[in-house]
């Protein structure tokens, strides 16, 4: 072979190699496309058969939906059809009820009408009988009649004219305490502050910064925790404290003394001293309560006891009730060893007949209900109760001691000096009863004297003559009366003298 042929034999060897691989290529290729399409062909009918029978079960359940909801559909229109025509029934029977109703209406109207008739007829005869029995004619009944309705009425009319009267009576009565009720309110002012308030000396005016805090943040506290209204302004030096329960006042005072001596004031230290100071004050109540029972060589119930001791921080018209309860008792129990009768029962109503006084500023009700209530709850007996109840007449009284407990409170009340007001409102008093008289024409000098009952004027000769000192002392008394509040009655002496004066040398 030559050279030539050895590598053109290859060549057609690899030609012949790879047509050979072309076609079982293909072949396989083929064969694969074919096997593939046989099988799309499968799945598409398997899907087709599926969705055939989808659709087929689905028109099957949209006939039997349908067949459902027209069977439904007749079953309501049946429905409604029977309801309308038991409504068109019951329609009609009551429009045949109406109408027999209407039929019996008009026979009921014809025997009315037949009945209204024979009344007339029947009224008419008893008429005519009733003026011939009566010997009187229509007329004059008619007239006899008027009368009596005229003398009735007259009575109603005087009945409605008391009835008036006595709605009159009480709208006066009604406008005559409003107008008490003002008068007191006007007038009360002094004697409340006297009674309310409790005042406490600052060692220095730096002492007002630490009473108020940071903030005031210790002023808020002591408040809070005392009950009382802390008033640091109003007086120089001076801490005010206001409260209507006196105990509760008294344990204020106690605790803001104690913080002024220790001068470290904040909150903790506030509450501290004031559980202290409550503690403290019952030992001092307890402590007035039973010295008052042995000064009268009495026992009382432990609660009554811290009750009278109470009362030593009460006081009433500026008089100490625990004082006047122990007078008022030595007074019944001298009276009552005179007269003799019970003297231990005169001595213990007389203590006990104002015990309420220590309830009624923190219970409602008048103190001697209250006192009652507390007496009969601690085992007192009944002639006690009725000492309580009779020394204000609220009830009579059953016993002599009753009434010598009556006397013996009258008595402590009303003796000179027993009540009596601050010295504060009493200097501003007289103060302005003396400037009062002062402001007239003529008047020189102004003197009240006997405790403010009495005004002596004195006037200037010249100006004022003798007729009219007493025009001058009448116009004073008006001034006094309008501008000036006081109790019972001032004298307004108004002194005029002419002096002549010479010196012998």
């Amino acid at each position: 072979m030559s050279s030539l042929t050895i590598p053109f034999t290859i060549g057609i060897g690899i030609i012949s190699f790879a047509i050979s691989t072309y076609y079982i290529k293909k072949t396989l290729t083929d064969s694969k496309l074919k096997k593939a399409n046989n099988e799309a062909k499968d799945l598409l009918n398997k899907t087709k058969k599926q969705a055939d029978r989808i659709l087929s079960d689905a028109q099957h359940e949209i006939k039997r939906y349908k067949s459902k909801l027209i069977q439904e559909a007749e079953n309501e229109i049946k429905a409604r059809h029977k309801t309308i025509g038991e409504h068109e029934k019951r329609i009609h029977e009551k429009e045949n009820q109406l109408s027999h109703k209407m039929e019996f209406v008009e026979k009921e109207k014809e025997k009315l009408k037949t009945l209204q008739d024979k009344e007339k007829d029947i009224i008419s005869k008893l008429s005519h009988e009733l003026e011939n029995v009566a010997g009187m004619k229509k007329e004059d009944a008619e007239k006899k009649l008027f009368e009596n309705i005229e003398r009735e009425s007259r009575q109603r009319v005087g009945k409605l004219i008391k009835s008036i009267e006595d709605q009159g009576k009480k709208a006066a009565s009604r406008r005559a305490t409003e107008i008490i009720t003002d008068a007191i309110q006007r007038t009360a002012v002094d004697h409340v502050a006297s009674i309310t308030t409790s005042t406490v000396q600052l060692p220095d005016e730096d002492m007002k910064g630490r009473v108020i805090g940071k903030e005031g943040r210790n002023i808020r506290t002591f408040e809070l925790i005392s009950g009382v209204d802390v008033i640091i302004d109003d007086t120089p030096g001076t801490v005010i404290l206001s409260a209507f329960d006196p105990i509760r006042r008294e344990t204020a005072k106690i605790t803001m003394k104690k913080l002024l001596e220790d001068g470290r004031i904040h909150p903790s230290k506030i509450e501290e001293e004031y559980d202290k100071s409550k503690e403290e004050l019952k030992e001092l109540i307890i402590d007035h309560g039973e010295k008052a029972a042995d000064k009268l060589g009495l026992e009382f119930h432990p609660k009554i006891i811290e009750l009278m001791g109470k009362l030593h921080y009460r006081s009433s018209f500026g008089q100490n009730i625990l004082y006047h309860s122990l007078e008022a008792a030595h007074i019944a129990g001298v009276m009552a060893a005179q007269l003799g009768v019970n003297v231990t029962l005169a001595k213990r109503g007389a203590m006990l007949h104002d015990i309420g006084k220590a309830l009624d500023f923190e219970r409602e009700g008048s103190h001697t209900t209250l006192g009652k209530e507390v007496c009969e709850q601690y085992g007192e007996s009944s002639e006690i109760l009725n000492c309580i109840m009779a020394h204000h007449e609220e009830e009579p009284p059953e016993t002599i001691e009753a009434v010598l407990v009556m006397v013996a409170d009258a008595i402590s009340s009303v003796r000179p000096g027993a009540r009596r007001e601050s010295l504060e409102t009493y200097i501003k008093r007289l103060e302005k009863l003396e400037k009062t008289a002062m402001s007239f024409d003529g008047v020189t000098k102004a003197y009240a004297i006997q405790a403010g009952r009495e005004i002596r004027v004195i006037v200037n000769p010249e100006n004022i003559n003798d007729e009219s000192t007493f025009k001058l002392a009448q116009d004073i008394a008006k001034k006094v009366e309008s501008q000036v509040d006081y109790p019972g009655e001032v004298k307004v002496a108004v002194v005029r003298e002419t002096r002549s004066e010479f010196f012998a040398k």
